[in-house]
């Protein structure tokens, strides 16, 4: 399926400017397959692994369902600041990924946040240690979805954070300093949502549009 890639970017550490000598090159990517290979009993993948290290890709109406979703995961693939991979296709798609935003951004960002938070504190009840890589993005989830209500665009790139950031995750901010952190951002999401200019649900029509473009270029 990689021949048929339309956007291939980098995701976490690097993208996010947390990245040291040791971190991986995490790939997401998203692929159009061919518009007839959906008339045979066997329907393409929605999804697939590699085959560089560390790749993860989505067919694009898979993509797409995701996004509408307001997944913070799949957000995230359309605003990485490094592309390595972008085709006419993929340059349509990030021309309408304002469209994949709606306030049900504060539900999700704020829901994968509150997991996070949740997994690390069982940790710490049940072992004494913090998962301080969990901490972190919990921390980083709560900036972005803010962030993505008060701006309208996603926050890939947290460099001005990294040093706090980077003290959560190494373990040199105190618990109680991290959690006090997270209640102050909690409080920051819902003052954004409640002043936000997003609309409550995404613009479904111009993603189907998008979606139905690509299903008929596909077609040659």
């Amino acid at each position: 399926m990689i021949e048929n890639m339309i956007l291939g970017v980098v995701v976490g550490s690097r993208a996010y400017g947390l990245d040291g000598p040791g971190s991986d090159h995490d790939r997401r990517g998203v692929f159009a397959a061919p518009t007839r290979a959906f008339w045979s009993l066997d329907k393409p993948p929605t999804h697939f692994d590699g085959p560089l290290p560390e790749q993860f890709s989505w067919e694009i109406e898979r993509f797409c369902t995701l996004a509408l979703q307001a997944n913070p995961t799949v957000l995230e693939v359309l605003w990485s600041p490094l592309v390595e991979v972008l085709t006419p296709d993929g340059s349509e798609l990030l021309a309408v990924r304002s469209a994949f935003l709606s306030r049900k951004v504060a539900a999700t960002y704020g829901e994968y946040a509150r997991d996070q938070l949740t997994r690390v504190a069982a940790r710490r009840d049940r072992t004494g240690e913090t998962n301080g890589k969990q901490a972190m993005h919990m921390i980083r989830l709560l900036l972005a979805g803010a962030h993505v209500l008060r701006t309208g665009e996603v926050l890939v790139d947290v460099r001005p954070m990294r040093s706090r950031l980077l003290d959560v995750r190494n373990g040199t901010m105190p618990w109680e300093s991290v959690t006090a952190w997270a209640g102050d951002l909690r409080g920051e999401l819902a003052s954004a949502l409640d002043t936000t200019g997003l609309p409550a649900d995404p613009d479904r029509a111009a993603i189907d549009q998008l979606l139905l473009g690509v299903r008929e270029r596909g077609l040659t």
